[in-house]
């Protein structure tokens, strides 16, 4: 198994954050994993992109030409990497940010991250949201190992987000057995 993945938003959305859970948990459940993250100078507002590789044998470069999942939090990410993404690849978008029709060629969940993240109380966990979402669809890993990671990161005065980053979670996977 080898799973390419391109995370994608503006600078400010968790983009960082997500792929470093992902590679993590990756990690600490024994597989090989390659990064590059990659973000403007502007940093906030600007584009953020994380390249992803996991895979169960040895990786030898962390390119990724064609990814196997494109995630993205915004319409301007998905338009400058939609086509990075292979033909029957997984696409998962942030409907709140990005309108389009389903495309033929790849499956596309659209999760409206924002608004649920929102409706948790703090739009910042959005990209959590994504994360639930992605992990209920490809069941990479479980989610108490992302919880695992999570606790690990929000340590000291970042330890009070670990329940709206849990709930934020739980919605995510809770919104693709609705949506499927």
């Amino acid at each position: 198994m080898t799973e390419k993945i391109i995370l994608a938003g503006f600078g400010g959305q968790g983009m960082m954050l997500l792929g470093k859970l992902l590679a993590q948990a990756a990690m600490a459940d024994g597989k090989y994993v390659t990064y590059f993250p990659s973000y403007g100078t502007e940093v906030r507002g600007g584009t953020a992109v994380y390249y992803l590789i996991i895979s169960n044998e040895e990786i030898f470069s962390p390119l990724i030409e064609e990814a196997d999942t494109l995630i993205v939090m915004n319409q301007p990410s998905y338009q400058k990497y939609k086509d990075m993404l292979k033909p029957d690849g997984l696409l998962v978008l942030n409907s709140s940010m990005i309108k389009l029709n389903n495309l033929s060629d790849v499956k596309t969940y659209q999760v409206p991250a924002t608004e649920i993240a929102s409706k948790l109380g703090n739009v910042l966990v959005s990209n959590i949201v994504m994360l639930g979402a992605y992990l209920a669809i490809k069941k990479l890993f479980s989610a108490s190992l992302i919880l695992d990671q999570l606790q690990a990161m929000l340590k000291g005065k970042k330890g009070n987000l670990l329940t709206i980053n849990k709930q934020a979670l739980d919605s995510g996977m809770q919104v693709i057995k609705t949506i499927s």
